[in-house]
């Protein structure tokens, strides 16, 4: 088996579920170090008071073939963060890659609902958890992670750059959170490019995290049997398909040809030549602008 991330140390800050998962799992798959942080524990949930823990996550990591370390920690918390960095530099002496996928907001925006009709304190609890905490991190992370040359930060956002420009996004909030992530990645690519490391904003396409397989009523064994009633959801994608995307980023010598960019999963399938757990190659946000936005029948011919 090849171990291309073997010797490498990550941070997967929000890895409890969805995406952050998924990117863990593949890391370790890789061969990495992963260190898998959240607010959710085998002893304590989140308000999310959802069933998956980091623990759990720490363990897949290590299933996969790497070494998964489960740190509980609330990214809204400098000290809490700080500490976390100075474990990870007495243990390994080096941090490789920071994933910043902290976000905790499904609950607290309200679909097309305006501005002044919004519930101002979840809004800007909202924008506190996808903004602040990726700022928290990379404030105490970066100093780590900058020691050797290479580093890579991967800042998580929901949409690409060019779709989110010309598309409302939910509503105000949601919206200004995930322009404010995909603006961190290219403001942290001016500063992190003069010194050796790259920084760049990732989004999954249509992801069936665990919370959109509930949602839906369906599971990973027969999430086809959602299309009946939303038909488009079949160019959806696991959370391992973007974790797929990471760990190609992570293993490129040559990846700072993306820094400060704006990147998908399915464009880095195309890039790297890697595949969903099913072999197939979803592209979510060309198929989104094409067929679903344009108003045409679902049909992924092509995009997957």
């Amino acid at each position: 088996m090849s171990f291309p991330l073997d010797g490498k140390v990550a941070l997967v800050a929000g890895a409890t579920r969805g995406a952050g998962r998924g990117i863990a799992v593949e890391l370790g798959a890789a061969g990495a170090t992963v260190y898998v942080t959240g607010r959710t524990t085998r002893d304590h949930r989140s308000e999310y008071d959802r069933p998956e823990t980091i623990e759990d996550t720490a363990d897949l990591v290590t299933a996969a073939g790497g070494h998964g370390i489960a740190v509980p920690t609330d990214h809204l918390d400098p000290a809490r963060v700080r500490a976390l960095v100075e474990r990870i530099a007495h243990e390994q002496g080096r941090l490789d890659v920071l994933v910043n996928d902290i976000w905790g907001g499904e609950h607290l925006f309200g679909w097309d609902t305006p501005l002044w009709e919004h519930d101002l304190d979840n809004g800007l609890r909202l924008l506190r958890l996808a903004v602040d905490t990726h700022a928290i991190t990379s404030h105490h992370a970066l100093p780590l992670l900058l020691r050797r040359p290479g580093g890579l930060v991967v800042e998580m956002t929901d949409g690409t750059a060019e779709y989110n420009r010309d598309t409302y996004r939910n509503s105000f909030f949601y919206d200004l959170a995930k322009a404010s992530v995909l603006r961190m990645a290219f403001s942290l690519g001016h500063e992190l490019g003069p010194r050796g490391a790259t920084a760049l904003a990732l989004t999954p396409g249509w992801l069936r995290s665990e919370m959109m397989l509930e949602h839906f009523g369906v599971r990973e064994d027969n999430w086809r049997d959602a299309l009946d009633k939303v038909p488009h959801f079949a160019i959806s994608e696991t959370p391992r398909y973007v974790g797929r995307a990471v760990a190609a980023l992570a293993a490129d010598p040559e990846v700072s040809r993306f820094n400060g960019q704006s990147l998908s999963s399915g464009g880095l399938a195309q890039e790297y030549g890697f595949t969903d757990l099913d072999g197939s190659r979803p592209d979510a946000w060309r198929y989104l602008v094409e067929v679903q936005d344009a108003g045409k029948p679902a049909d992924t011919t092509g995009y997957r």
